[in-house]
This record gives C-alpha cells, structure tokens and sequence, in this order.
C-alpha cells in the first residue's frame, strides 16, 4: 500500500474509545434533545423504526462529512489519523458511506470487524477492508 504509514491497531482502538464519546455528545445533542421537544412541547413520540433512522442519519451525516472533508474526525485528529483509499487519496463519497454501512456489523456482530484486524496481513478492519480505505498515521503533518 501506498502513501503514509498505516496506523497501528493501537492507535485505533484508543481513537475509537475517544470516538464514542464524541458521538455520544452529538447523539445528545442532535437526537436525545429533540426527540424530547418532540414528545415533552408537541406531545409527539416518533417510534422504534424512525427514531433509529434518525440515529443512524444523524451518524452517517457525521462520519461522512468529516471523512470527506479532511479524512479526520476529532478523535482521529488528536491521534494523529487520516482515513484514506488504499493508495493514499482521499476518499471518494459512495466509498465513506460504504465504509460507514460496513462499520455497524463490523462492530455489532461481538467486534468480528475489529478482530479481524488481527489476521488481516495489514492490520486492517474489515469495514476498511470492504471499502478499499485505510487508517494512516498523519504523524508527518504538522
């Protein structure tokens, strides 16, 4: 593979714990508050099947974004990492939502796209390696 370094598995796991307090935050902001101005000020409750598409919106609006504008969430930028394809450009849009769609059963499914990483000869998730992307250390840009 091309381009920077990859990050180590490491780095990635710290920046994924550090990740979900950061949507935790967003969660509560953009979903918990008003989910509850819907049902507290217009007496509306949205149910099961709308309030996790607006989760699952409000997530994908997230990580997308950020992926394509600069390849780094905060997380990702406090630990030095850059998501990238596999040659080292920046990702393409159909490609962060891929990497996006992949992520939840990579990570749902008991970590199996994270332990993946352990046999795959570059240390890669599985979520990357479906969508051709790559985490990459950016420890070289200031």
């Amino acid at each position: 593979m091309s381009g920077p370094p990859l990050a180590s598995l490491g780095r990635r796991l710290v920046s994924m714990l550090y990740e979900g307090l950061v949507v935790f935050a967003v969660l509560l902001i953009f979903f918990v508050i008003p989910q509850a101005a819907l049902s507290g000020h217009l007496g509306h409750t949205l149910g099961p099947r709308p309030m996790l598409l607006h989760m699952l919106l409000l997530l994908l609006i997230y990580f997308v974004w950020f992926w394509l504008h600069g390849g780094q969430t905060l997380p990702m930028k406090t630990w030095k990492l850059r998501l990238t394809n596999a040659d080292g450009s920046p990702l393409r849009p159909l490609q962060a939502v891929l990497r996006y769609l992949a992520a939840w059963p990579s990570i749902l499914f008991f970590g199996v796209g994270i332990l993946w990483a352990l046999l795959d000869p570059d240390r890669q998730f599985l979520h990357d390696r479906l969508a051709g992307s790559c985490v990459r250390s950016d420890d070289h840009q200031a």
